[in-house]
């Protein structure tokens, strides 16, 4: 009687997990899982983690207009932690265990460049949200941050035409972006005539907090009697005592106007704005921007986080627009599978949230508008500069020599990320 009542106990029980596996394999194949990869603690959570918010609310969004393909959004969010070899890991995990149909993430380009080898090797999808240095093009990757050309370039410009600056203090976080970003720079100014001693260029760790010195040596190198400017790609938790310390030597944007490429609202909302007033930021969307899409989405943005206090910022409206993006192209193939989604999205067009409209073009970047917005008081930006339409995002520079020669095309005949236009040779990752 015991040997017959645990054995159809034994019985129930392997029925009973057979049949909540087999739940369990449909409700999964009844939903779209997207991954989330942001840094939620250390250097970089001040930036990153509204970006993991911001992939929530639009997936909350896109279930309640139905989905897509008729299945449910599934948000897959981890924790990488500021901790680059740690995003790799994260990567394949989502990719191998949790089965993401797409990633959106990463903030930095070492971040992102520890992902590559692993979204490439295993064929997944993700969009990049962030300003970076370009020298890149994969097929595995969407960017929809700015390149150098709509960014960088435009914002010494506006320095040189507008401001008649001279001389440049080019201050970086020590990583590939500013690294990179300031050697085009470099080559560009003295491309324009700006002599190598009125070039100035400091790199930092990340989380840099002494910035007595360096403030001291930028305010010396200003006094020479030549118009000064700093261009910033200090990143993540190092800008709030970078600031404060402009501010403790009363370097006002009259003396010194600092123009950055990694501050934006959600920074600026956890400073004292009032020495700051002045100082810049090119960015290509701004919270400030007049547009019907931006109202909505500002309410939206408020409604999905409870509190009317929370800014917007450019790498949100870059999510943004990878987002709708994607979820267009997924429609358009029928399928969430990467290969037919990837040639889906070339040519995809979504609007922007400043009035203009993003497309996707077959070098996986966009056109996107350039704005130069000026510091007011309450941690907003007037926009002080606008391009009269979008610019297209450069995969390579045409300011290094090497790069120059250099284009990406995911279509044919070229199908390459790296292509060489002298040698008509690939030299990276094709198809």
């Amino acid at each position: 009687m015991q040997t017959r009542s645990w054995k159809r106990t034994f019985k129930n029980t392997i029925f009973a997990s057979a049949v909540g596996l087999s739940v369990s394999l449909a409700h999964a194949a009844d939903t779209i899982k997207v991954g989330v990869l942001h840094s939620l603690s250390g250097t970089m959570a001040i930036s990153e983690t509204t970006l993991k918010d911001t992939v929530l609310m639009m997936v909350e969004q896109q279930n309640a207009k139905g989905g897509l393909l008729g299945k449910k959004l599934e948000a897959v969010v981890v924790d990488p932690a500021s901790n680059w070899p740690l995003f790799a890991e994260k990567t394949r995990e989502l990719l191998e265990k949790e089965k993401v149909d797409v990633i959106f993430g990463c903030w930095t380009s070492v971040s992102r460049k520890s992902v590559l080898p692993v979204i490439e090797e295993l064929n997944g999808l993700m969009f990049y949200p962030v300003q970076y240095e370009g020298e890149e093009s994969s097929k595995n990757v969407f960017y929809t941050g700015a390149a150098p050309n709509q960014q960088a370039i435009p914002a010494v410009n506006y320095l040189i035409d507008e401001l008649g600056v001279e001389r440049f203090v080019l201050a970086g976080t020590d990583y590939v972006y500013p690294r990179t970003t300031n050697k085009i720079l470099e080559n560009y100014l003295k491309n324009l005539g700006i002599g190598e001693s009125d070039i100035m260029i400091n790199y930092t760790p990340f989380g840099h907090s002494d910035w007595q010195t360096i403030v001291s040596d930028i305010k010396a190198f200003g006094s020479a009697g030549k118009k000064t400017a700093v261009v910033s790609t200090i990143n993540g938790d190092a800008n709030v005592p970078f600031y404060k310390e402009l501010g403790n030597q009363g370097m006002s944007a009259e003396d010194i106007p600092v123009i950055a490429f990694s501050v934006g609202e959600e920074e600026l909302s956890g400073f004292d704005t009032g020495p700051l007033v002045g100082h810049l930021a090119a960015w290509n969307y701004f919270m400030s921007a007049e547009a019907e899409v931006n109202d909505e989405f500002i309410e939206a943005w408020h409604s999905f986080t409870g509190d009317t206090a929370r800014v917007t910022n450019d790498p949100m409206e870059a999510t943004y627009i990878g987002f709708e993006m994607w979820a267009k192209a997924v429609e358009k193939a029928g399928t969430t599978e990467v290969d037919k989604v990837r040639p889906a999205l070339y040519g995809t067009a979504v609007p922007n949230l400043t009035g203009g409209t993003a497309v996707m073009h077959t070098n996986h970047h966009l056109q996107k508008p350039v704005l130069i917005g000026e510091i007011l008081e309450d941690g907003q930006f007037e926009i002080v500069s606008a391009t009269p339409g979008e610019v297209i995002g450069d995969a390579w520079t045409d300011y290094l020599p090497d790069s120059a020669k250099i284009i990406a095309d995911w279509t044919a005949p070229v199908n390459c990320g790296n292509y060489n236009i002298e040698t008509q040779q690939c030299s990276g990752q094709n198809f």
